[in-house]
């Protein structure tokens, strides 16, 4: 299940990404459009900006922006970012293996098995659809 944070994430990420011919944005705007806490999205953007998805600029006309396309923003690094791994079991994690601690051995458990092929498959839609995949539905 997507937090809370990851889902405000991406619903700034698109207010930015529908409202890019306005140049950068006022944290304020994107608050009051889309229903979400001055102060929890600044956390939210500060992250986004810190990895490189977002940039922002001080002063008159400042605000926020997207550094890249929304073609370019896969919706997998997002999830990462903001939530962690996108596995359901920590020894199925590609970026953030543990091994399991009631499991014997990985090699022979029947949810071992079953949970990679759910993340593979997640993955595989995940990082193959972008912000404009949303952007093109809402």
């Amino acid at each position: 299940m997507l937090s809370k944070k990851t889902q405000y994430a991406f619903h700034a990420l698109i207010y930015l990404a529908e409202n890019v011919d306005k140049g950068p944005i006022l944290i304020s705007e994107i608050a009051s459009e889309k229903s979400i806490s001055i102060k929890f999205l600044e956390n939210i953007l500060l992250e986004l900006k810190n990895a490189g998805i977002l940039g922002s600029k001080k002063g008159k006309g400042g605000g926020y922006y997207l550094m890249r396309t929304p073609k370019e923003i896969p919706l997998a690094r997002i999830i990462r970012l903001l939530d962690g791994p996108i596995a359901l079991l920590p020894c199925v994690s590609l970026n953030y293996y543990e091994r399991c601690e009631n499991c014997k051995d990985e090699a022979v458990c029947g949810l071992h098995e079953v949970m990679s092929k759910v993340r593979d498959a997640t993955l595989k839609l995940l990082e193959n659809k972008s912000l404009k995949d949303i952007l093109t539905r809402d």
